[in-house]
């Protein structure tokens, strides 16, 4: 069936962030074409998600009716040609894979092959955050729901993830406790101070002065208490 040709692009249309390093580095190891179609509809499927961990199904992919049009080669082959694009990108280090058993039928999750994603991987290989059928289910440990409640509360409250602020929860889920966590979400979030580097002083306050101590975020002032913060035992892990 003719496809339609495209007809540009329209004024204010939604993008799909990319690193740059895929353009200058990571490219040009691509000599398969399909291998690129699948590649950069994965950067858009995630670049989609909520939550966390964030990573697709081989067999979502498999069932996307958009992404197999632009791959198709029959109905016969398609596992074949997406199998084989997954597996070049895997082997170009441009994604990465998790074997999962869902209900009893294994699936591969696939992840941007980041610095973040790979620790991620690393972190549900050893049970400390879990996925729906992740197996063994024998060796799943029981822990702490925060990994996943941090993560949910910035894009809830904040935005879209980036590397940087992934790093920087993980840093602070090891240093104050999850009620605590939570409670300064809901604090910034009263006051309409939707963003991390508000939270984490918020923490900090807490920390050197006690939480239950009856004063309110309303009491906590900007500029030189601000900075007092900025260079304080945990400056290093605010974004600026």
């Amino acid at each position: 069936m003719k496809k339609n040709i495209f007809s540009g692009f329209p004024d204010r249309v939604e993008v799909t962030p990319i690193p740059n390093l895929f353009f200058t580095v990571a490219m040009s190891q691509i000599k398969d074409l399909t291998e690129l179609k699948v590649v950069l509809h994965i950067f858009w499927k995630l670049s989609r998600r909520r939550g966390y961990p964030r990573f697709i199904t081989y067999n979502e992919l498999l069932s996307d009716n958009v992404l197999i049009d632009n791959i198709g080669e029959g109905e016969k082959t398609r596992d074949t040609v997406l199998r084989r694009a997954l597996d070049l990108a895997v082997r170009h280090n441009i994604i990465t894979y998790l074997k999962i058993d869902d209900s009893g039928e294994f699936d591969d999750a696939y992840f941007i092959n980041t610095e973040t994603e790979r620790k991620t991987v690393d972190r549900i290989k050893r049970g400390e955050i879990s996925l729906p059928g992740l197996m063994p289910k024998k060796q799943e440990k029981s822990v702490d729901v925060l990994p996943l409640n941090i993560f949910n509360l910035y894009e809830q409250n904040i935005g879209m993830l980036t590397p940087l602020i992934a790093e920087q929860l993980r840093e602070a889920e090891k240093l104050y406790q999850a009620d605590w966590i939570e409670s300064a979400f809901r604090e910034a979030v009263s006051l309409n101070k939707r963003n991390w580097k508000y939270i984490l002083r918020i923490l900090e306050r807490w920390s050197a002065e006690g939480k239950d101590n009856g004063k309110s975020g309303r009491d906590f002032k900007e500029g030189k208490d601000s900075d007092k913060y900025l260079k304080g035992r945990y400056g290093h892990m605010v974004e600026r």
